[in-house]
């Protein structure tokens, strides 16, 4: 079973558009092993966006993996000790990922999630 880590935003996505996490992560990649690094349920806290209370309910559902790191820094980190796909629309984390040969899991066109897989 391959592990997921969701980023902050990948856990905002679901109440922002619409999307079924699970069920865009199954028809993807089957069962999986999604994962919140401790960081992302920190930031969730914090941030003021609309939906972070929903947000860090269903960060709350998953497994929480607490990491040395924070941000950015903490996904990679979990996505390479778990062999991991990365779900995220962050631009520069995307960027840094593809660079690292990390495959992602991100929204097109804010109706479906796509794997970019290396």
């Amino acid at each position: 079973m391959r592990a997921v880590v969701l980023d902050t935003n990948a856990l905002l996505m679901p109440f922002e558009v619409k999307l079924n996490l699970d069920l865009e992560l199954r028809r993807l990649l089957g069962d999986t092993r999604v994962v919140v690094p401790g960081p992302m349920v920190g930031e969730l806290k914090r941030c003021g966006a609309k939906h972070s209370k929903a947000a860090l309910a269903l960060a709350r559902k998953y497994e929480i993996i607490h990491t040395d790191n924070d941000g950015d820094e903490a996904i990679i980190e979990l996505a390479r000790k778990l062999n991991a796909f990365v779900v995220t629309n962050d631009k520069e984390l995307r960027s840094r990922l593809r660079a690292l040969k990390i495959p992602i899991v991100y929204l097109r066109s804010g109706t479906h999630a796509i794997l970019e897989e290396y």
